[in-house]
């Protein structure tokens, strides 16, 4: 989300939000259904060689797990390469008109 909205102007962040929340929604749903299909395959791979069902489901489900963690990893690393570090990663605050204040009558 920081990257993201870091580059957008005042003009374009309800657009920018818009398109990172929707890429958050899809790429959860995705994320979720190469998962399962993963979990699903290995599953079906171990029944047919004569595991038992409950031997079966906690290989592919294993599988999933562990390819969801080298996921995670991966996407610690990209994030630690793409986000600035030090001075470049300092937050630039746009000027904004003081708020007028209230007094009571």
């Amino acid at each position: 989300m920081t990257l993201a909205m870091s580059g957008a102007t005042p003009s374009d962040a309800g657009l920018a939000s818009g398109l990172v929340n929707t890429s958050v929604e899809v790429g959860g749903a995705l994320g979720l259904a190469v998962l399962a299909t993963v979990s699903t395959t290995r599953t079906n791979g171990l029944l047919a060689t004569g595991h038992s069902v409950a031997s079966a489901l906690t290989g592919g489900y294993h599988l999933a797990f562990v390819v969801s963690a080298l996921l995670v990893v991966t996407a610690i690393v990209v994030g630690i390469k793409v986000l600035p570090h030090g001075e470049a990663a300092k937050v630039v605050q746009i000027d904004q008109e003081p708020e007028e204040e209230l007094v009571a009558c």
